[in-house]
Parts: structure tokens; C-alpha cells; sequence
């Protein structure tokens, strides 16, 4: 009965995973980008962005007193990055949140560099 026994094998290739299950299978092939895939195009803009995000959370972690706003402004920042570094792009949304956290943090925006660079580039 053995012989007569379907079999399942699993394989992986490196970026990429197709498997087929059954004796009338077909492969199936997904890609994934973020966590084993290629890294998305960013253009110049959001390289810009990305580089500033980067930047103001280092600040934050460095030169700044944590607060909960600040706290909630780092989380921001790290949603973007995490965004960014997945897909290729911060959204809308993404974005406004970013400018009206910075409008609320006035004093770091004159303060850090960093925030007032950032805020520039969300049109602050």
C-alpha cells in the first residue's frame, strides 16, 4: 500500500515559492516583496523622504527626551520606513499623519534639523 500512497514534497528557491499539491496539480507561483524579495525601485523623492525619516528617528533616539509625543511621532516614523522599505512609496495617509504630528511638534521641528528637513519635504 505504501507504493500506492500520494506524496507531498515542498521546495524552496530563494525569493521565490511555487509549490503544486496533488496528482493534478498545477504550480503555483507567488512573489514577495519586503522579507526575502528584491528591495522596491525608490525614486529620487522617496529616497529623500526615506533618508529624512531615517534621520529624524536617529535624532530622536539620540538627542531627544522621550515623551509619549515623541514616542508616538517615532512609531509614525518607523510605520513610514517599514512602508516604504515594503512597497516603494508612503502613502497619502501615511504622509499626512507624518506632517500633522510635526505640526503639533513645533518646538522639535525648530530644534532638529532633522524635523525641519522632513517637514520640508511633506510640504510643511
Amino acid at each position: 500500500m505504501a507504493g500506492n500512497e500520494p506524496s507531498v514534497n515542498f521546495g524552496n528557491i530563494s525569493g521565490n515559492n511555487t509549490f503544486a499539491v496533488g496528482s493534478h496539480a498545477h504550480a503555483e507561483s507567488h512573489h514577495h516583496h519586503g522579507t526575502g524579495g528584491p528591495a522596491p525601485q525608490l525614486d529620487e523623492a522617496t529616497q529623500q523622504l526615506l533618508a529624512a525619516v531615517r534621520e529624524l528617528r536617529a535624532d530622536l533616539a539620540e538627542r531627544v527626551r522621550g515623551t509619549d509625543q515623541t514616542a508616538t511621532l517615532d512609531e509614525a516614523l518607523a510605520e513610514t520606513e517599514s512602508e516604504i522599505t515594503s512597497t516603494g512609496q508612503a502613502g497619502r495617509t501615511r504622509r499626512e499623519r507624518l506632517r500633522e504630528l510635526l505640526s503639533d511638534s513645533q518646538a522639535l521641528v525648530t530644534f532638529l534639523a532633522s524635523a525641519g528637513a522632513l517637514a520640508g519635504l511633506l510640504g510643511m
